[in-house]
């Protein structure tokens, strides 16, 4: 799905070279907005061997008009729903910071893993795909935690990015989740949950 939705985005993303700087704002707020309404039409899409639902297979794991009510609680409410964790990811992908969700998600795999050999691995992945300096995915992190986490890789726990990961997950439930919870694309989706319209509008 990650790969589907990334060949979108670049290919959305593609600028003429002869635009201003002012007309790039304006065709990138554009590309925002067609972005994630193709998702959710994507999303929402019953019958599609292509749709995320197929990922599901059952539509009994189709959000409820509870579950979509339910994600507005919390942040934590809407990473523990499958379907809700994707929406969001989408969403941020809209607003081009979705590496927080990808490193607070690949943290969540971390803290699972047992054996040394393991640990070692992935801690070394996470750092080169979302700490080090000029990373692909790098994420905001202030010196001393980012510090703790070189220090750290060479006898990596569990607990190796458990500091970043809680500010990570602090920064997008101050952000980006209240943006989510008062956007179109959440309120589409209550209006789809109940529902109460068959189209998501143009």
């Amino acid at each position: 799905m990650r790969e589907n939705l990334a060949s979108v985005s670049s290919q959305n993303m593609a600028f003429p070279d002869c635009s201003t700087p002012t007309d790039l704002v304006a065709e990138k707020k554009g590309i925002k907005r067609k972005n994630w309404r193709n998702r959710i039409r994507f999303l929402l899409k019953k019958n599609s061997s292509k749709s995320i639902l197929h990922l599901m297979k059952h539509r009994s794991y189709r959000p409820s008009a509870d579950d979509v009510s339910q994600w507005a609680q919390s942040l934590d409410k809407l990473l523990c729903h499958k379907y809700g964790k994707a929406v969001f990811c989408m969403f941020l992908k809209s607003e081009f910071c979705e590496e927080n969700i990808e490193f607070w998600t690949a943290c969540e795999d971390f803290r699972t893993l047992a054996s040394h050999k393991e640990l070692a691995s992935k801690a070394n992945s996470i750092y080169e795909e979302f700490i080090k300096n000029e990373a692909p995915k790098e994420i905001n992190l202030d010196f001393h935690t980012k510090n703790a986490i070189i220090q750290s890789l060479h006898e990596p726990t569990t607990t190796s990015f458990l500091a970043a990961q809680r500010k990570v997950y602090s920064l997008m439930e101050n952000n980006s989740y209240p943006r989510f919870i008062h956007s179109d694309l959440y309120k589409e989706l209550c209006v789809a949950a109940k529902g109460e319209g068959k189209h998501i509008k143009s």
